[in-house]
């Protein structure tokens, strides 16, 4: 499994449509828009949903945090099922956010990598999507990487989507030689 977080509009999406291009294998990619898109609309707008403020803060109430969590744990089942998974995450809380999915991850090797892009670049970006409201990426460019331990980071504003995937495919074939190695 290989774990993007990364802010809103940072590249993240894209990198991992390029990793099933470059991995080897059938790869699943599901992330945060996918759990997203899942969600009632009562959750996606309201009270124990999300709040998407004016600013582009999130807030994640009670009921889209457990359901989120249940998510994580489908998809700790898939990869525990012989499903090679590629997450695109945003962790809205930083370090909270990779300890829940380290929770629900338990026993399994995951490789994590920081998706950074700066805040002009993904604002930029942002505002051509035309889909987010509008700050979120700044607020977010920064915020969710706080407490977050990686194994490697790629800047998407320095690199395309591609070059980014290629990276990490080299680091994640290194990571799975190391983790063969420790088994032995």
């Amino acid at each position: 499994m290989i774990v993007l977080n990364g802010g809103s509009s940072s590249g993240k999406s894209g990198i991992a449509r390029c990793l099933q291009d470059v991995l080897p294998g059938a790869w699943l990619t599901f992330g945060v828009d996918s759990l997203d898109a899942a969600m009632p609309a009562a959750l996606r707008e309201g009270d124990g949903g999300l709040d998407i403020r004016p600013d582009g803060s999130v807030g994640v109430g009670p009921e889209y945090r457990r359901l989120s969590d249940a998510w994580a744990l489908g998809v700790a089942a898939m990869v525990r099922a012989g499903a090679h998974v590629v997450l695109d995450e945003v962790f809205l809380d930083g370090a909270g956010g990779q300890k829940r999915w380290l929770h629900a991850l338990d026993g399994l090797d995951a490789l994590w990598v920081g998706v950074r892009c700066d805040p002009d670049t993904a604002a930029g970006r942002e505002a051509a999507r035309g889909d987010r409201v509008p700050g979120m990426a700044r607020a977010q460019a920064e915020s969710v990487h706080l407490g977050v331990g990686y194994d490697m980071e790629v800047d998407s504003a320095a690199r395309e989507p591609m070059a980014c995937a290629l990276l990490i495919a080299e680091r994640y074939a290194q990571h799975v030689r190391g983790a063969r190695g420790r088994e032995a």
